[in-house]
C-alpha cells in the first residue's frame, strides 16, 4: 500500500476535475486526482465525449491565470454572436429570428468552442508535466474517513490519501459525495440529446445558433474547420423515443431530417464520426459541504445544455473554491472556509437550474400557448435594451 500525502484530493479526472487540478496547482497546493477510467483521447474510441463546451469569459480568464490557455487556444473557435431562432411545425417553419452580439459586452467574444474529448486529452497531456499533480487514472475513490484536521481516502488499488481538504468532482453519480452522506434532487424531462460533429457549405461566420421546435433546442456551435471544410459540433434535445430514433437512423436518412431540423442554416449538413447520446436532467445537491469534503461540478449540479451553462457553472464552483483555498492556506478546509463556499455558491446554482428547468420546459414544448410564450419571451429579451444586457451578463456568471 502506498500512502499518499497532499494538500487536496481530488476525486474525478473529467474536464472539472482537471481544470480544478491544473489550479489548485498553480496556487502552490499538492493535489493528488484519481479517476477509475483512463481518459479517452481520441474520437473514435469507445467512451470519447463527442460534446463541445462554449467556454464563457470567466473560463477564459480562469484558463489564463493558470497556464491553461496556451494550451487550448489552438483548438479553440470563438463565439461572436449568439442567435436564436423561433420555428414552429414539421418541416420547421422559422417564425422569428434575434442575435445577440458579444459586442454588446465588451470587445471579448462571448466563449470560445472546443470539442470535449480535444479538451480532455490537451488537459491529460498537460497535467503529466505538473510536479504538484498526482493524476491516478484507472484509480478509483473507494472510502472516505473524516477526522478534525484531514480526510483519509481509500483507493481501489489499496492506497491511501490524506489530505486536508477533498474535492467531489466525480460526475452526478459521485461515490464521494454519496459517501459523506449529501442526497440530491432530481427532476426528469424524458428527453435526451444527441452529440455530433458536423461539415456544411455555408461559413458558420462564428455565430452559435438554437433553432426551438418541439423536443427542445437544435444547437450548433462552430468549431475550427475539418480539412478545409466548415464545422461545427451539433446538440440536438429530443423526447427520448425520438432521439433514440434518430440515434439508431442510417447516417443518409439522418442527415435529411438534420437538414429540415436546421431549417437548412448553414446548407446540407454532414455527419463526422459517430453520435453519442445522453439523458438530460435537472440534479442539484442538497448541500455542498460535509466536513472537509466540497461537492462541485457535475456531482454538486447537472443541468439541461441550454446556454453553456452546464460545465461554465463548474468553473464558477472552482473560481469560488479556489479563491476560498487561497484565502485559507493555513486553515484549508476548516469550517470556516467550508461555510464560506456553500454559501458563494448555493445560490447561484439554484437560481440557475431553476432558470433552466423553466426555459426548457417551455422551449420542448408543442402546446401552442407555450409556443406563443416561448415566442414573446423571445422578443422581449432581445429588444428591450437593459433586460437583453442583463441576460446576457447574468449568463456570462460572475467575473
Amino acid at each position: 500500500m502506498t500512502i499518499h500525502r497532499a494538500d487536496i484530493f481530488i476525486s474525478g479526472g473529467g474536464i472539472a476535475g482537471q481544470v480544478a487540478a491544473c489550479v489548485f496547482a498553480t496556487k502552490g497546493f499538492s493535489v493528488v486526482m484519481a479517476d477509475p477510467v483512463p481518459p479517452v483521447t481520441e474520437a473514435d474510441l469507445d467512451g470519447s465525449d463527442l460534446r463541445s463546451t462554449a467556454f464563457l469569459r470567466p473560463a477564459r480568464e480562469l484558463f489564463d491565470a493558470c497556464g491553461l490557455w496556451p494550451v487550448l487556444a489552438p483548438h479553440a473557435k470563438p463565439l461572436d454572436q449568439l442567435q436564436v431562432i423561433d420555428t414552429t411545425g414539421w418541416p420547421p417553419v422559422e417564425r422569428e429570428r434575434r442575435s445577440f452580439r458579444a459586442d454588446d459586452m465588451g470587445d471579448d467574444p462571448f466563449g470560445w468552442n472546443l470539442m470535449n474529448w480535444v479538451v480532455r486529452r490537451e488537459l491529460w497531456s498537460y497535467l503529466q508535466g505538473q510536479a504538484r499533480i498526482t493524476a491516478l487514472y484507472g484509480t478509483g475513490f473507494k472510502s472516505i474517513v473524516q477526522r478534525t484536521g484531514e480526510v483519509i481516502v481509500g483507493l481501489d488499488n489499496g492506497d491511501q490519501v490524506r489530505a486536508r481538504l477533498g474535492v467531489a468532482a466525480d460526475g452526478k453519480f459521485s461515490p464521494l459525495r454519496e459517501a459523506v452522506g449529501i442526497e440530491v434532487s432530481t427532476t426528469r424531462y424524458g428527453q435526451k440529446s444527441l452529440a455530433f460533429t458536423v461539415t456544411h457549405d455555408t461559413p458558420h461566420e462564428n455565430i452559435s445558433t438554437e433553432i426551438y421546435n418541439e423536443g427542445g433546442p437544435f444547437t450548433i456551435v462552430p468549431l475550427p474547420d475539418m480539412d478545409g471544410r466548415h464545422a461545427s459540433a451539433i446538440v440536438w434535445m429530443n423526447l427520448g423515443p425520438r432521439a433514440v430514433e434518430l440515434m439508431e437512423m442510417d447516417v443518409p436518412e439522418f442527415e435529411e431530417v438534420m437538414y429540415h431540423r436546421s431549417t437548412g442554416l448553414l446548407g446540407h449538413m454532414r455527419l463526422e464520426g459517430r453520435r453519442s447520446i445522453w439523458p438530460i436532467i435537472t440534479q442539484t445537491a442538497d448541500q455542498l459541504v460535509s466536513g472537509r469534503v466540497a461537492v462541485m461540478a457535475e456531482a454538486a449540479h447537472a443541468l439541461p445544455p441550454i446556454g453553456a451553462q452546464g460545465l461554465n457553472t463548474s468553473l464558477n464552483d472552482l473560481i469560488a473554491l479556489a479563491a476560498l483555498a487561497e484565502a485559507h492556506r493555513g486553515d484549508l478546509g476548516s469550517s470556516e472556509m467550508m461555510q464560506a463556499y456553500e454559501k458563494a455558491r448555493k445560490s447561484d446554482i439554484a437560481q440557475r437550474a431553476r432558470v433552466i428547468d423553466l426555459f426548457n420546459r417551455v422551449a420542448r414544448s408543442g402546446e401552442a400557448t407555450l409556443q406563443a410564450v416561448r415566442l414573446a419571451g423571445l422578443k422581449t429579451v432581445h429588444d428591450v435594451t437593459p433586460l437583453r444586457k442583463g441576460v446576457m451578463r447574468a449568463g456570462l456568471g460572475p467575473r
